[in-house]
């Protein structure tokens, strides 16, 4: 394994990733602060945070199993983005850009467990 998990392209995504979750929510209703905002921002942290922690473990078997919680925070991601799309919360341009992020980390994800 490498130095850091901050030479990860995965982890520079979901940081790209999570990043462009809270500047589309910054553009939500208000009365979201405690709702689909904070779910979709916490869930965009989730991703990058679990893809360094289990990196940082050390061990393979750890590893894998954080890349799982990865993927379900990015799954999570991708279905509260369908339900703010649905919502007409934020701008599509914003919204296409969180999702194009979140789709490319989903693929990095599965690519590197496949070779785990």
């Amino acid at each position: 394994m490498g130095e850091s998990y901050r030479d990860l392209i995965v982890w520079q995504r979901s940081i790209q990733m999570s990043v462009a979750v809270y500047k589309l929510t910054s553009g939500f209703p208000k009365e979201e602060i405690y709702g689909l905002s904070s779910q979709l921002r916490r869930a965009g942290v989730s991703v990058a945070s679990n893809i360094a922690e289990g990196y940082a473990r050390m061990s393979r078997g750890e590893y894998k199993q954080f890349l799982g919680m990865a993927r379900g925070s990015n799954s999570e991601v991708q279905t509260q983005l369908v339900i703010a799309r649905e919502l007409g919360f934020g701008s599509p341009q914003a919204l296409d850009n969180a999702e194009g992020l979140s789709n490319e980390v989903g693929k990095m994800i599965a690519s590197i467990l496949r070779g785990l």
